[in-house]
């Protein structure tokens, strides 16, 4: 069909900047425990919708904590939907440390600027152009297309992706699989080599509390049952703690291809593959799955006391650990045995760890669809260190990849611009993602 070969036109190239840009601009900034007000941005999603002939549903758990729901009908009823979603809050910004201020939205130089410009109002914006651009160009897509903008990513997404599967489920009848953030982004390891990993797993959030109680008294007795000593000794053993490596399969095939293109004589498959041998030999590559070879517990927050010369009969820290698929059991084991007998711990947020097969069409229509925009390019699977939407997506049975294409310049780190200073993007990388997003999403 003569639609499927057409690209999108240029009003959705300008179209993609300006709404990354205005959607930046709208303060969604999400600071944890509800103080969040994503109801403009759903509000701007749900009106460029509307004008295009594609009607959105509005949901709210908490006021305005606003979601955006639309369903655009494919042209194979027998197919099964694709969920592409995409969260409208960000992190917080300190206006201070910033170049320009993070809630400018300002062009300049080829460049967006502002705090979302990558996480994730890029992706929100490029979608939203795409779709815009067939209503104009009278396309219909093979299969339907759910699309999701989400409130709470940022936090719980208990107002969010969260409500939105456990109280809206029938929205998403039919969607088997899903696309969202972190994957199909370039990756410059060295000069002449770009690829672009896309997401089919995603390590497990476990987010812990660690209470150590004592015996209150003055600080200037001996006390061997302070709470605060307790803690600090168990935060120091599960700060210092090494895992043992796991390998999921969709880290194993990252490796495989990695040394494949690194022309590494190793047998990935090999039950006693020393990995972080092989990480070496990859180098700045290693940096794609050097976060998910193994699990990770890291230190993040302390509480204790109030007042110097006054030893406290509690003592409290938070963890943020992370889990590969398959390796709950042993987490939970590692910690009893770090915290030790004088130290309790429990989950203050936890989320499954998530996988997706690497081998599939629709991973191959991916691949396909970034390297028809870079023939240069090299596609490979990995697993994200973190989590996103598609943790709550998969209670309905959705499987979820990291795609929000990318085309980046060397000298742009992009892990860096994730919750980072002067986080921004350029209107080529724009521009290639709408390409790329326009051509896959046709193809699906």
């Amino acid at each position: 069909m003569a639609e499927e070969v057409r690209g999108p036109d240029t009003t959705a190239l300008d179209e993609v900047v300006a709404f990354t840009s205005e959607l930046i601009r709208i303060d969604t900034t999400n600071r944890g425990g509800g103080d969040c007000r994503e109801r403009p941005a759903a509000e701007y999603v749900a009106e460029r919708l509307a004008g295009a002939g594609i009607e959105p549903t509005l949901l709210e758990r908490t006021p305005g904590r606003t979601n955006v729901v639309a369903r655009i009908p494919g042209t194979d009823p027998s197919a099964d939907a694709l969920l592409v979603h995409g969260h409208l809050d960000a992190v917080p910004a300190d206006p201070a440390e910033w170049s320009v201020h993070p809630f400018s939205g300002e062009v300049r130089d080829g460049i967006v600027w502002g705090r979302g410009a990558v996480d994730m109002k890029n992706m929100d914006a490029m979608v939203l152009a795409v779709v815009r651009a067939w209503a104009r160009q009278g396309v219909r897509p093979r299969r339907d297309i759910v699309l999701a903008y989400t409130a709470d990513e940022e936090a719980s997404a208990d107002d969010g992706s969260g409500f939105l599967a456990d109280r809206h489920a029938a929205l998403f009848d039919g969607c088997t699989e899903g696309i969202s953030e972190s994957g199909a982004f370039s990756f410059h390891p060295q000069p002449g080599t770009t690829l672009y990993p896309i997401a089919a797993g995603e390590r497990g959030t476990a987010w812990l509390k660690l209470t150590a109680h004592g015996r209150a008294g003055h600080g200037s007795k001996v006390n061997t049952a302070n709470a605060v000593t307790r803690l600090a000794d168990a935060v120091a053993r599960i700060g210092s703690h090494t895992w043992p490596v796991r390998l999921t399969s969709t880290v194993r095939a990252a490796l495989t291809e990695l040394a494949a293109l690194y022309a590494i004589d190793i047998d990935t498959g090999a039950p006693d593959l020393d990995v972080d041998l092989l990480l070496d030999k990859l180098g700045p590559a290693a940096a794609l799955v050097q976060p998910t070879v193994r699990n990770s517990s890291n230190p993040t927050m302390l509480d204790a006391g109030y007042k110097v010369n006054v030893i406290p009969g509690q003592a409290v820290a938070y963890i943020d650990g992370r889990t590969l698929p398959g390796t709950e059991e042993e987490f939970a084991a590692t910690m009893d045995r770090l915290t030790g007998p004088d130290v309790e711990w429990e989950f203050h947020h936890r989320e499954v760890a998530l996988e997706a097969p690497v081998d599939s069409p629709t991973f191959a229509k991916m691949r396909a669809a970034v390297e028809r925009f870079d023939p240069a390019g090299h596609v490979v699977p990995f697993t994200m260190s973190g989590g996103t939407d598609a943790k709550q997506f998969s209670r309905l049975g959705i499987t979820g990849y990291g795609f929000s294409p990318l085309r980046l310049p060397p000298d742009l780190d992009y892990g860096a611009l994730f919750h980072g200073v002067d986080e921004r993007v350029p209107v080529d990388a724009l521009h290639f993602g709408v390409r790329v997003l326009d051509h896959y999403l046709k193809s699906a």
